[in-house]
């Protein structure tokens, strides 16, 4: 039996498999176009992610700084907090802006870190601004406050 065009009619079944390799011919097709998109997109990123520096990496694994609370350490950890903390922490450190800074109970490296880094939104970073030693005075400073 053929159809009034001279064919003969598909099987349904053969009909469905027809549709379904079609199916999977553009789904396969929709992938590739997305991969390929994506690469495309991702290919700058990677090329120029090696321009970018890195901030410094906030390691878990930094050393505890070792910190004697000298009179001479902590005047001059006075001075550094009077430049650069009263504006947010006030002229005592019981805050303002920022959180109080008596009886700190965060390790002596959270503190460095926290005063090198910054908090994102909340506090800048300080890393320019003051070298390991310097940090050292503002913590002996900060661990006198009672």
């Amino acid at each position: 039996m053929s159809g009034t065009d001279g064919r003969e009619p598909v099987p349904p079944n053969d009909m469905n498999a027809c549709l379904e390799s079609k199916a999977l011919a553009l789904a396969m097709l929709a992938a590739s176009v997305s991969l390929g998109a994506s690469l495309l997109v991702a290919m700058p990123i990677k090329r120029y992610a090696g321009e970018i520096t890195p901030p410094a990496e906030i390691s878990a694994a930094e050393p505890e700084p070792q910190v004697v609370e000298t009179p001479e350490l902590i005047a001059k950890g006075r001075e550094n907090f009077v430049m650069s903390c009263v504006e947010c922490h006030g002229d005592d450190a019981t805050g303002d802006e920022g959180p109080d800074l008596h009886n700190l109970a965060i390790s002596n490296a959270r503190i460095a870190r926290t005063i090198r880094h910054g908090v994102k939104g909340e506090m800048p970073s300080f890393a320019k601004t003051y070298d390991d030693a310097q940090v050292a005075t503002l913590l002996a400073y900060l661990r006198s406050l009672k």
